[in-house]
């Protein structure tokens, strides 16, 4: 035959007809599902390999399923922290707060240690880690952490574990803590290998790795799960409101097939148990049996479960707390406050506990026994952005504003009136009536803003350009700040209502009676101790003169705060004047305030700034600017709406 060129036409596959309308390949892939082992799909390289580690946490994950049940259980969160820039001073805060008071079995301080030593210099270990990139984070809470007496040496193996895994020496240093339910360790290691290279682990082994080795050497210890605690394990598993290692099974089988189905697994227990699960999760709307036998699960199943599995922990968590305080609510009572919801309002209430609900990441909350007779829970973002609110304090929690605010417009304004520049002298030449002092405050926010987002730039001059789009770099500024501070504290007293109510100084009920009503707005619950302790500091304003009643109503003198303000700071100041040895003088509105800033003080008037001098001292309204300058020189001039502080050098600081 002559060659000839041949061109093939490939047309469809045909069907053989084994099981029709389905793929080989799937069909193979839900034999191994159905025989319990594993499958892999070739994809894209991803970079869970890559860096030190990847290799062995692979060999842990190919490990048989079926046989992790019987290891004991341990969360790993890990967090790879750079520290260039400010991230030294962010590595430091974190040093001391995992050190902070109240954490170990006695209530007392945290105490550093490493891989030799009980006790370990946690200033040596920063100045070691100076020239770093980055430095790693973990927290290691067995499930089983309550058996132990003592971390240390589950932490130790652990390290030294991951020294082989690595391939290399690793400088780390550790906090036990026991101040929740779940005790954990928190580990610092340094991001350096023993050659001083910078230290590269693989996501893998960061992700599972680290989990499986932890929980290899607490079943050493502690024993493998027995079949009991297994059985129970799941039976529980069944019918939780939350993600389980059954769901896990589940939405491995939905990656398979297009239908999900508990004959699919061999074993007739756990087909029970998937059987079982999936009648809960129709129950809960989260799964469908559109045939006997094939259900189809949501697609959100996994966002949903541990959605509800972190309200149920938050409800528990409340119910402790409030049982804890003898506080009687309903279970129709308890709420988790959204700021985000449309038309959300502020709240008004008694702190009944403050805790943590992210160690790792440092997000405080508080549970607020509301004047509308709910218990809130509130998440309140960073623990550094809310000051200390003690438990029975008084509270209002406002919803933080995404919008931009009058002073980000006037920018825009002026800036628009000037080539999109802005500076202090063309606010003042724009706006005849400003003040140096007003136009310093939109300097001061558009200087938060750029080192928040880079939202704007500054010349060398101390101009600023403004970007047509500046109100839109706002709002993403705005949401930056949300996430860590999504409402805003106002501690309205520091004292509780008994306090209150037969103290001699300006006080939240005062306030609240003086203005002609009260945010009390329900009949039971704190609302209705509210109305009560209302009612009892009436009756002591009237003996001590400074309220009467006529004609049925309460009649208050028309200067009660301030003088019940200058009562207490008039006892106040006379214990201070015998514990300093110095004497007491008045600063009034127009003087100038000069001297250390010794410390500050709360009373019931609110809290006050210790000035000293020499020979006297005096007392003037806190400002929380003051507190990084505790120690130094300060001095201001006394006005009617607040002070004028010069710190130190400093160009003078502003406060209304």
């Amino acid at each position: 035959m002559r060659d000839e060129e041949f061109v093939p036409q490939l047309g469809k596959i045909g069907n053989r007809g084994f099981r029709s309308g389905r793929r080989y390949a799937n069909q193979v892939l839900a034999a191994v599902n159905r025989a319990g082992g594993q499958y892999a799909r070739k994809g894209a390289f991803t970079g869970k390999r890559f860096g030190r580690g990847g290799a062995t946490a692979a060999l842990l994950a190919s490990r048989d399923r079926y046989a992790a049940f019987r290891q004991r259980r341990v969360t790993v969160k890990a967090r790879i922290v750079r520290l260039a820039g400010k991230g030294m001073d962010r590595a430091t805060s974190h040093m001391r707060y995992i050190q902070r008071d109240g954490v170990n079995r006695e209530g007392e301080r945290g105490e550093l240690y490493g891989p030799d030593h009980d006790r370990t210099d946690g200033k040596a270990f920063l100045e070691r880690s100076g020239g770093d990139r980055h430095q790693f984070r973990f927290i290691v809470a067995p499930e089983d952490g309550r058996e132990y007496e003592d971390l240390k040496p589950l932490t130790r193996r652990l390290m030294e574990q991951m020294e082989q895994d690595l391939d290399t020496r690793l400088d780390w240093v550790a906090v036990d803590h026991f101040n929740t339910g779940h005790p954990h360790t928190h580990i610092i290691v340094r991001g350096k290998d023993d050659l001083g290279q910078d230290l590269v682990i693989s996501p893998s082994y960061i992700s599972e790795g680290i989990r499986e080795r932890a929980a290899e050497l607490v079943r050493i210890d502690l024993g493998p799960r027995t079949d009991r605690e297994i059985e129970m394990g799941l039976n529980v598993e069944m019918t939780a409101e939350r993600l389980t290692s059954l769901d896990r099974h589940l939405l491995r089988m939905k990656e398979i097939e297009k239908g999900v189905s508990p004959f699919f697994v061999n074993d007739v227990a756990r087909q029970t148990l998937l059987a079982g699960r999936l009648k809960h999760l129709e129950r809960l709307g989260l799964a469908e049996e559109r045939r006997p036998g094939q259900w189809h699960i949501d697609d959100d199943l996994e966002g949903t479960l541990r959605r509800m599995g972190e309200r149920g922990d938050i409800i528990k968590t409340m119910h402790r707390e409030m049982t804890e305080k003898n506080i009687v609510h309903s279970a129709v009572d308890y709420d988790i406050y959204d700021p985000t919801a449309l038309g959300a309002k502020p709240v008004v209430g008694r702190v009944v506990a403050r805790g943590l609900s992210d160690e790792f990441n440092d997000r405080h909350y508080l549970i607020v026994d509301s004047t509308d007779g709910q218990a809130l829970y509130i998440d309140i973002g960073r623990g550094d952005a809310t000051g200390p609110t003690p438990e029975g304090s008084i509270v209002r929690v406002t919803p933080r504003s995404l919008d931009p605010r009058q002073v980000d417009r006037t920018v825009v304004e002026v800036a628009a009136a000037n080539g999109g520049q802005y500076n202090i002298d063309l606010h003042l030449k724009y706006d005849e009536r400003a003040t140096d002092r007003f136009a310093e405050t939109h300097v001061r926010r558009l200087e938060a803003i750029r080192r928040a987002t880079k939202g704007v730039s500054r010349e060398p001059d101390g101009t600023w350009i403004i970007a047509p789009d500046h109100l839109d770099r706002v709002k993403e500024y705005e949401r930056l700040q949300a996430k860590r501070e999504p409402v805003i504290v106002d501690k309205l007293s520091s004292l509780s209502l008994e306090q209150q109510v037969g103290t001699d100084g300006a006080t939240w009920l005062d306030r609240q009676l003086v203005s002609g009503h009260t945010e009390a707005t329900g009949d039971s619950g704190f609302g209705k101790e509210v109305q009560e302790a209302l009612r009892r500091r009436q009756q002591w304003l009237i003996e001590q003169g400074l309220a009467h009643e006529e004609q049925n109503q309460i009649i208050y003198r028309a200067n009660m705060l301030s003088a019940l303000q200058r009562r207490e700071v008039s006892r106040v100041s006379k214990q201070l004047s015998e514990q300093l040895g110095l004497r007491y003088v008045e600063t009034h509105a127009g003087e100038t305030v000069e001297g250390t800033l010794r410390k500050s003080i709360e009373l019931a008037s609110g809290k006050f700034a210790v000035i000293e001098k020499s020979r006297e001292f005096t007392l003037v309204p806190w400002r929380p600017v003051l507190e990084r300058h505790i120690g130094k020189q300060v001095s201001g001039i006394m006005r009617s709406d607040g002070i004028s502080w010069t710190i130190g050098r400093q160009r003078g600081i502003g406060i209304s």
